[in-house]
């Protein structure tokens, strides 16, 4: 275990969980696929709003309002009411990515210690994992509907780190947004960025100190500096 970095927090949403089926079930309801990105986008963006005026929603109450907002100018193949219902259950059955059981494993024979922190709900991350047979690795399942405000707001981190009992300069942000990693080190967080997709780092964002391409990458970069 690296002594410099017991616990590892984890982001959920495209993190652990692999989003890209979210454009089939917005076709399922007779909407473009592109759509749900947009959604996300303009979700994240609302609790990013809120969160700078000090303000916090659940994600699933925002997330309903804003699908139903963008949907109001497309022709869907059923009821409005279904038609969001469709698409919001569809956030609770997704599954994780490929390479994060055997990442969550490695970590865990490490000796790291566990955690996710997530601007959704703590319970969709628990059906997930458990799904995925990682669930028994991670100590705490927490979300940001019961911090003061979303990530990627400083009292975020805070919240995780007093919810742990670990200072925050003994903990791992694990993330593949960018302004969660940008977060977590302004609140005196390491992070690591997992790149799946070869996308640039923003230059206007804090730089990582670790980056990935898959989770299963992250045990031997972590041992590299031990």
């Amino acid at each position: 275990m690296n002594a410099a970095m017991p616990v590892i927090i984890f982001d959920v949403n495209e993190t652990l969980s692999d989003m890209s089926p979210m454009g089939g079930h917005f076709r399922e309801i007779g909407a473009p696929a592109e759509l749900a990105k947009l959604w996300f986008a303009t979700l994240l963006r609302d609790g990013f709003a809120l969160a700078s005026c000090k303000d916090n929603r659940p994600f699933a109450t925002m997330g309903e309002e804003a699908l139903r907002g963008l949907l109001k100018g497309v022709k869907v193949n059923r009821p409005l009411d279904a038609a969001v219902e469709h698409v919001m259950n569809a956030m609770t059955g997704l599954s994780v990515h490929p390479d994060v059981p055997e990442g969550i494993e490695a970590l865990a024979s490490a000796g790291f210690r566990l955690m996710t922190l997530s601007n959704g709900s703590a319970q969709i991350a628990e059906k997930m994992l458990s799904e995925a047979g990682i669930r028994d690795k991670f100590e705490l399942l927490l979300s940001v509907e019961d911090a003061p405000a979303w990530k990627p707001v400083r009292a975020s981190y805070d919240y995780a780190s007093a919810a742990f009992g670990a200072d925050p300069s003994s903990m791992l942000l694990v993330a593949v947004h960018p302004w969660d990693i940008h977060g977590a080190a302004r609140a005196g967080m390491r992070t690591a960025w997992v790149n799946r997709t070869g996308e640039s780092y923003p230059g206007y964002f804090e730089s990582p100190d670790f980056t990935v391409t898959a989770l299963t990458e992250l045990p031997g970069a972590l041992a590299s500096t031990a």
